[in-house]
C-alpha cells in the first residue's frame, strides 16, 4: 500500500487574516511616512551647495524706504535710542571714485545743481567733512541697483509721492527756502569736489543716513557705519552693502534740476511731526481738531485746514493790533491807510494852538 504525501499551501490571510490585515496597514503608513519624508529633503543623498555671491547679486535689489519713515519719537528719546546702536567694527571700505565720464556740459550742470541741493538743505549747518558725507550717499545710491543710475534721479526719487521722498529736503518745504550765497557756495565746492572723484572714506558703502534726532524704522535691520556731526550713516547688510553690489552704470544723462525741483513743490506732502522744524506755534496748531501741519520751516507753517476747523477759524474775535495798543491816528494811518493823517506829531506831542504844520 502506497502511502502518498499530500501537502497542501496555507497562505497567512487564510490562516491568521487579522494578524495580516494589521500587518499590511502599518506597511502602508511607513511607506507613505516615507515618502514624505523624501520630499521634505530634497537633498537627500546631496549635499546642499551654497549660494554663490553672483547668484545673490541676480536678485532684485531690495526696495530703499522712505526718509519719511520714522518713528513717532521726540529728539531726546530718539537720540538715546540711536546712541544705543553701535557702530559695526567690521571694515567698510571706501567707496570708489565717482566720475561723470563721457557726460555732456549740460548734464554735468544739472548734476552739480542736484548734488549741491542735497548737501545744501541736508547737511548745510555741517562741517566739509559732514556734507561730504552726504554726497557719498548720493554717489553710491548712483552706482547701486536699487536706484536710479543718475545724480538728479536719486536725489529727487519719490519727490513727488505725497509720502515716500528719498531725500526729505524734498519733501518737506526746504526748497521754499532761498539759499544764502556763503552756505551755497561751500555746498556746490564740496559738490564739485565729489563729483570730481573725490572719496568721502569713513562712510564706506552706505547708502542711507539720517539726522540724530529722528529713528527711521529701517534703522534697526541695516548695517551702522559711521556718525559725522549729526547724521547716521548705514549700509545693507549681506552682500547688497558689499563693493560688488555697486556696479551700475553712470546714466551720463540729467533731468532739469528746475524742473524737479517745481515738481517737488508743486505737491503737498504729509509730513511726519518728528521732521518738522522746532517753530513756535507748529506743535500747539497740530494739537486742533481739523488742522494737520505739514510743515514748519525757516520760521513758517504750513497746514492743512478741513472745512469745518476753517468756519471755526473764521469765527473767532480778531481785535487789530491798533485797537489792542490805543494806537495814535498816525500809526493808524501808517498800519492801514484808512483815512487821512492828522496834524498829530509822530512822537504824539501835543500840538499847541500857535503851532502851523510845516509845508
Amino acid at each position: 500500500m502506497n502511502t502518498a504525501l499530500s501537502l497542501k499551501a496555507v497562505w497567512p490571510w487564510q490562516d491568521r487574516p487579522r494578524e495580516t490585515a494589521a500587518a499590511v496597514l502599518l506597511s502602508a503608513i511607513a511607506v507613505a511616512a516615507l515618502g514624505s519624508a523624501v520630499d521634505a529633503m530634497p537633498t537627500l543623498g546631496k549635499f546642499a551647495e551654497p549660494v554663490t555671491a553672483a547668484q545673490q547679486a541676480s536678485q532684485p535689489a531690495p526696495a530703499a524706504a522712505p526718509a519719511t519713515a520714522i518713528r513717532d519719537l521726540d529728539p531726546a528719546a530718539a537720540l538715546a535710542m540711536n546712541a544705543r546702536i553701535p557702530v559695526s567694527q567690521a571694515a567698510a571700505g571706501a567707496a570708489a571714485p565717482f566720475s561723470l565720464g563721457n557726460a555732456s556740459a549740460s548734464a554735468r550742470a544739472e548734476a552739480l545743481e542736484c548734488l549741491t541741493s542735497a548737501i545744501y538743505y541736508e547737511a548745510g549747518q555741517e562741517s566739509d567733512e559732514g556734507q561730504r558725507a552726504v554726497a557719498q550717499v548720493v554717489l553710491n545710491r548712483v552706482r547701486h541697483a536699487a536706484f536710479p543710475s543718475s545724480v538728479c534721479g536719486v536725489v529727487y526719487e519719490g519727490s513727488t509721492r505725497q509720502s515716500g521722498c528719498q531725500f526729505t529736503f524734498t519733501c518737506d518745504g526746504s526748497l521754499n527756502r532761498t539759499p544764502r550765497i556763503g552756505a551755497w557756495d561751500r555746498a556746490r565746492a564740496n559738490a564739485r569736489a565729489m563729483l570730481g572723484g573725490a572719496v568721502y572714506a569713513p562712510v564706506g558703502n552706505a547708502t542711507h543716513y539720517h539726522a540724530n534726532y529722528v529713528v527711521p524704522y529701517w534703522a534697526s535691520s541695516l548695517v551702522k557705519t559711521q556718525v559725522v556731526g549729526a547724521h547716521l550713516f548705514y549700509r545693507w547688510s549681506g552682500n547688497w552693502g558689499q563693493p560688488q553690489a555697486f556696479t551700475q552704470r553712470y546714466s551720463g544723462r540729467e533731468a532739469s534740476a528746475r524742473a524737479l525741483r517745481a515738481a517737488a513743490l508743486a505737491v503737498p506732502h504729509v509730513v511726519p511731526k518728528p521732521l518738522l522744524a522746532a517753530g513756535k506755534g507748529a506743535g500747539e496748531l497740530d494739537k486742533l481738531d481739523g488742522v494737520k501741519v505739514t510743515a514748519a520751516t525757516g520760521g513758517r507753517v504750513k497746514a492743512h485746514f478741513s472745512p469745518q476747523a476753517r468756519e471755526a477759524v473764521e469765527k473767532v474775535k480778531v481785535v487789530p493790533y491798533a485797537e489792542r495798543v490805543s494806537a495814535s491816528d498816525n500809526l493808524r494811518y501808517a498800519l492801514d491807510g484808512a483815512g487821512e493823517a492828522s496834524s498829530e506829531p509822530a512822537f504824539g506831542k501835543t500840538p499847541k494852538a500857535n503851532d502851523t504844520p510845516a509845508s
